[in-house]
Formats: structure tokens, C-alpha cells, sequence
């Protein structure tokens, strides 16, 4: 059996004297679509945060890619195990045209540099009728898009997604969530934080709801799916998970 891409034992992170996650335990196995549920404060990004790198754990392990990770390492040496992290909010570079927003990532080297536009634009032909405009000019579905093209560059293994449908149309989300799909097609592990939950399990393999700083159940999406809805999450249309 293959190694977990992910692997959480008892994970506690936090901000300042602030305790977010209490004893995480979290396995995704390599080409999963693994979907984060609960409500508002529950503990969500910060444990992509963890994962991703960006903050450290305070006890506990984490192993991603097949790397222990410890408070010496960042997001740059887990970048170059293959993990990818789009926070909530987009990441690109406002200033930059969609062209040099891509082309940043290609001294990475995974991928020739000619080779980087076409293959952002073939995923989203937008970006290349756009690929001269400036960043911050564009939609904030086209930002996404962007952010996704961007995070293709270095062919990660694993991707977290924190909030990818926030503030956009139910059109751009369907094809930000095809991408996505995609993506875990080509082998890529996805893990996601999502806050409608119909749109996150309709492309997830495995799912888990997130209370009080706690994974507190993982199972099929069809199974988390009625849990989330009935027990944890605000509304029976699926519209409130985040």
C-alpha cells in the first residue's frame, strides 16, 4: 500500500497564544480529491497552513511528499518536494501581466520555459486572450485561473486549495472545479477547503468534517455529505460550509 502524500499525527498549530488545531490525525493517500468540511473557524486553514508549510506545527508530525517536516522548513523546501499551496484570496502578482505572472515560476525548472504559456493557456484559454493584461485587472475567476496555471508550473504532487469558489460565479467555479478534477486525473493529490459542499464532494474521492480544531469524521463524500448537511453546517442546500 502506498504511502500517505499526507500524513497528520496529533498536529497542534495556533497563532500567538491561540490553540486552532488539537491533536489533527489526517491520512490522504497519493491521488486522492480530499475535501475539508465545517463551519466558519473550525480549523480549515490552518491546517492547509500546516501542511503547506506556511506555519509551523507546535507538536505533533507531519509528513508531506515523503518529507518530515519541522519548524526549519517553509513553503520553499516543501516547493520543491512538489507541494503547492493557493491560499484563500488568490496568489498572483497584481503588477505583473498574465504572461510574467507565469513566467515567474519557470526558473523552477520543472518545465521548459516555452512550454509554460501553452500550457496555461490550453487549460485556460482566457488567460491567453488576457496574457498582456495586468493581474489585478482581471476577475477574480480569471485570478483563480491564473493562480491554478501558475501552481501547474511546478507539477506538484500535492495541491491545497483553501476556498477556491470564494466571491465567484456559479459558471467560473464549475470550471475552476473541472481543472481541479483534472488534476487529480493526472495524479495529482488534492486537498481542498471548500465552502459549498455539494461543489467540493462532487469531485471528491474522500472527505472529512473539521469542528473545533478536530478532524472529527472522514469517510465517503456520500457519507460525510449527509453528516455535514444535517449536523455541522448551517442550511440543507449545501451552501454553507466554509
Amino acid at each position: 500500500m502506498s504511502a500517505p502524500t499526507l500524513e497528520m499525527r496529533q498536529v497542534r498549530a495556533g497563532y500567538g497564544r491561540i490553540e486552532v488545531l488539537h491533536g489533527v490525525d489526517l491520512d490522504v493517500p497519493p491521488g486522492a480529491v480530499f475535501a475539508l468540511l465545517g463551519p466558519n473557524g473550525a480549523g480549515k486553514s490552518t491546517l492547509l497552513k500546516v501542511a503547506g508549510g506556511r506555519l509551523a506545527a507546535r507538536a505533533g508530525t507531519v509528513r508531506v511528499a515523503g518529507l518530515q517536516v519541522d519548524q526549519r522548513q517553509g513553503p520553499h523546501t516543501l516547493a520543491r518536494h512538489g507541494v503547492c499551496s493557493i491560499p484563500e484570496g488568490r496568489g498572483v502578482f497584481p503588477n505583473l501581466t498574465v504572461r510574467e505572472n507565469l513566467r515567474m515560476w519557470t526558473y523552477q525548472g520543472a518545465v521548459k520555459r516555452g512550454q509554460v504559456e501553452e500550457r496555461a493557456y490550453a487549460r485556460f484559454p482566457r488567460l491567453g486572450e488576457r496574457r498582456r493584461q495586468l493581474a489585478g485587472t482581471l476577475s477574480g475567476g480569471e485570478q483563480q485561473m491564473l493562480a491554478l496555471a501558475r501552481a501547474l508550473v511546478g507539477e506538484p504532487k500535492l495541491l491545497l486549495l483553501d476556498e477556491l469558489s470564494m466571491g465567484l460565479a456559479p459558471l467560473i467555479v464549475t470550471q475552476l472545479y473541472d481543472a481541479v478534477a483534472g488534476l487529480a486525473a493526472e495524479g495529482v493529490t488534492v486537498v481542498l477547503s471548500e465552502q459549498f459542499v455539494r461543489t467540493a464532494l462532487a469531485i471528491a474521492t474522500m472527505a472529512a468534517i473539521v469542528v473545533g480544531g478536530r478532524v472529527d469524521r472522514v469517510g465517503a463524500p456520500a457519507e460525510i455529505a449527509e453528516v455535514a448537511l444535517e449536523t455541522y453546517l448551517a442550511g440543507a442546500d449545501g451552501s454553507a460550509a466554509g
